[in-house]
């Protein structure tokens, strides 16, 4: 970051005003170093629960084809 464009916000101290552009800027590494981390984290339950979904889907799928064959197999006897 260039200071030569950046204003401290009043009243925050991790917070920087961009003069080219007016945005304002956290400067706060941690912080944000620990909201990728949750973001990732939240990424990785979402696809273990897709998962669980689709191991879920395909136990039921499995389970009707034993159910269809158990019953051809006692029809059949």
């Amino acid at each position: 970051m260039n200071k030569d464009y950046h204003i401290k916000v009043d009243g925050h101290s991790n917070l920087v005003r961009d003069n080219r552009s007016n945005a304002i800027i956290n400067t706060d590494k941690k912080a944000y170093d620990t909201y990728k981390s949750l973001k990732n984290s939240k990424i990785l339950d979402k696809k273990r629960i897709d998962q669980i979904e689709s191991d879920l889907f395909s136990l039921k799928n499995d389970i009707g084809e034993i159910k269809d064959l158990l019953k051809e197999v006692l029809k059949n006897q």
